[in-house]
């Protein structure tokens, strides 16, 4: 994993040309995520898609979009909004079992694509994903937006200086307890629920950027009996003999920090470690310190401005975050659930090249 490089510049600065953005889904994290990109002085805000007209028109109106679209009859609102000629990149934020499918939908049209985390159910739909965007010369890119945010980019930093020696060990945990909802997608496997899609990503992120990519995994996880997992431990194994505890749980409360052990000394983040302000670094050889870190919005720009500055650049991916790499993930997120146990209704679609 390269690190991302780091600038003094505020992400909300243009770098070129406007990109005219559409929005599938208007859910929490498109609002979230939408807020960030109203701040870029680069985007325009051109088109957002829900399933139900008084949803699409109400996030428009609350952004300032230029279209608003919802399903009508057998054509869903995405499809609407993905003839729209006017809109260049898409920001897919749906729930995960619908990304690929729109994912896909959005290449075929001839845009660009960001896509929520996870980028699909498995490996063979991202595999898919990144070979149309390679034949149609289009830029896709999983929205793993801690990637780029200043304290992960310097954290990588430290980590490749030397200063703690080489990383050997790594725990990290990322865990809530929320109510049960029959109704939310979090407890729905149609939908990917559970605590391994929804947010091992995270805990992954900082191994495979401390250690690489791992030789193996071992993976255990709580099942509940909609077939969801409510909570997993992965162990990572590595050819040198490093390892890394990666724990996500959706029925505790963890206190959602990583820490770094190397040959020199270590380092910690503070919680949660998806969005951390604070980094810990105590070298064998120097004073314990901590760093601060200020985040600019709700932390999502820095992703969407690499997204804008690639597609500015005629990139078809981002040298941080490579639909390769996604892959990668998803394929080890794959092993993780055959361990487990854990099997989701798409995994009997097969993917058509």
């Amino acid at each position: 994993m390269l690190p991302a490089p780091v600038s003094a510049v505020l992400p909300s600065v243009a770098t070129g040309r406007p990109l005219r953005w559409g929005v599938v889904a208007t859910g929490s994290i498109a609002t979230r995520v939408v807020e960030d990109l109203a701040r870029l002085e680069d985007a325009v805000l051109q088109a957002v898609s829900s399933r139900t007209e008084a949803s699409a028109r109400a996030f428009a109106r609350r952004f300032g979009f230029a279209a608003a679209y919802s399903d009508a009859g057998d054509v869903p609102g995405y499809s609407r909004l993905l003839a729209d000629p006017a809109v260049d990149v898409v920001y897919i934020a749906t729930p995960h079992a619908q990304h690929h499918a729109i994912a896909l939908a959005a290449l075929t049209a001839g845009k660009h694509v960001l896509c929520e985390k996870p980028i699909t159910m498995d490996a063979g739909q991202a595999r898919h994903l990144a070979d149309v965007a390679r034949e149609h010369g289009l830029f896709l890119m999983e929205a793993v937006w801690t990637r780029f945010l200043p304290s992960f980019r310097r954290a990588l930093t430290i980590l490749r200086s030397g200063e703690i020696g080489q990383p050997r060990w790594l725990q990290a945990d990322l865990g809530f307890a929320p109510a049960y909802d029959a109704s939310s997608r979090t407890w729905d496997p149609a939908a990917g629920g559970g605590a391994l899609l929804d947010l091992a990503v995270y805990p992954l992120t900082w191994a495979l950027g401390a250690l690489g990519e791992p030789s193996g995994v071992r993976a255990d996880g709580v099942l509940t009996p909609e077939g969801i997992d409510l909570q997993n431990t992965l162990t990572l194994q590595y050819d040198d003999g490093a390892h890394a505890q990666l724990i996500t749980s959706l029925g505790a409360q963890c206190p959602s920090v990583v820490t770094v052990g190397g040959t020199e000394g270590w380092l910690r983040s503070s919680a949660p470690l998806f969005n951390p302000t604070e980094l810990t670094v105590q070298p064998r050889k120097g004073l314990l310190r901590t760093e601060r870190f200020e985040v600019f919005g709700n932390g999502f720009a820095y992703e969407l401005r690499e997204v804008t500055r690639c597609v500015q650049a005629g990139l078809t991916e981002s040298p941080f975050m490579t639909p390769a790499e996604s892959v990668g993930t998803m394929a080890l997120l794959d092993e993780a659930r055959r361990q487990m146990g854990l099997r989701y209704p798409s995994d009997a679609v097969a993917v058509e090249a």
